[in-house]
């Protein structure tokens, strides 16, 4: 069923929503806009992507009708280093609003993954564009299935609640809303209550032993907290502390 944008302009009557049926990436379409100059707070959505980008421009899966697949320009005060914090504070946004449209427990996995049950259910990209952000927000939301093959074990909001389905212009307007509200206590109370609230929502952060990708391959350690940055530090099987600027990161199992 397409997304009833019309409910949603109603519930956010000031912001200027861009909405297609089919499109590419919604990434490009709000890069584009940004460049010409479209205000903070700009939303691309679409009911299907045909060219959905992760990270590191992997395939984003992108059901016709069954996610959330947007982009939101943002127009931060931020230092050119201030990225790693906006895409922590993007995760919170999505966890927030999944969270209160749906009663789901979410966990954040470091940098950019909203896991529910240790499956990703929503993903994030962020992209500095000249004078802004463009932040990239897919939702599994009502997705009956999902590929085997992904990267990372997927699942949707109707999966892990067990065959319930969720009206996606709910938590369209909580995601838009709940990122308002994030980025207000960014400007108001600056990165560091974005790095203490991304800790206290995030099993990840500290004291969790993790794969991630060091200077010699695959490697192993317990996270010791972020940085200033946002950034993970590591303390790894050598006892060497490292910080993780880039990639992800997974549990160890072994």
């Amino acid at each position: 069923m397409p997304l009833d944008i019309s409910f949603v302009r109603e519930q956010r009557p000031e912001g200027q929503i861009h909405y297609f049926s089919t499109l590419g990436s919604t990434m490009t379409a709000a890069a584009g806009l940004a460049a010409s100059g479209a205000p903070h707070g700009t939303v691309v959505i679409a009911d299907e992507q045909t060219a959905g980008v992760g990270r590191f421009g992997r395939q984003w899966h992108s059901e016709a009708g069954a996610g959330i697949y947007c982009s939101v320009i943002m127009r931060l005060k931020l230092p050119s280093n201030g990225l790693p914090v906006v895409t922590l504070l993007l995760g919170l946004a999505t966890a927030e609003a999944i969270q209160r449209i749906t009663n789901l427990s979410c966990d954040l996995r470091w940098p950019n993954d909203v896991l529910v049950n240790e499956r990703k259910v929503a993903g994030i990209l962020a992209q500095l564009n000249e004078d802004s952000i463009v932040a990239g927000i897919g939702i599994n939301v009502n997705q009956t299935s999902l590929p085997e093959n992904l990267r990372t074990p997927a699942t949707s909001l109707r999966l892990a609640a067990g065959g319930r389905s969720f009206a996606r212009e709910s938590l369209l307007v909580a995601l838009l809303d709940s990122l308002d509200e994030f980025t207000a206590m960014l400007a108001e109370q600056g990165p560091e209550s974005i790095l203490r609230t991304f800790t206290a929502a995030s099993s990840y952060v500290t004291h969790r032993r993790i794969v991630f990708e060091g200077n010699q391959g695959p490697n192993r350690g317990v996270t010791l907290g972020l940085d200033d940055n946002g950034f993970l530090k590591v303390r790894d099987e050598s006892g060497l502390v490292q910080t993780i600027y880039t990639g992800g990161v997974r549990p160890d199992v072994s």
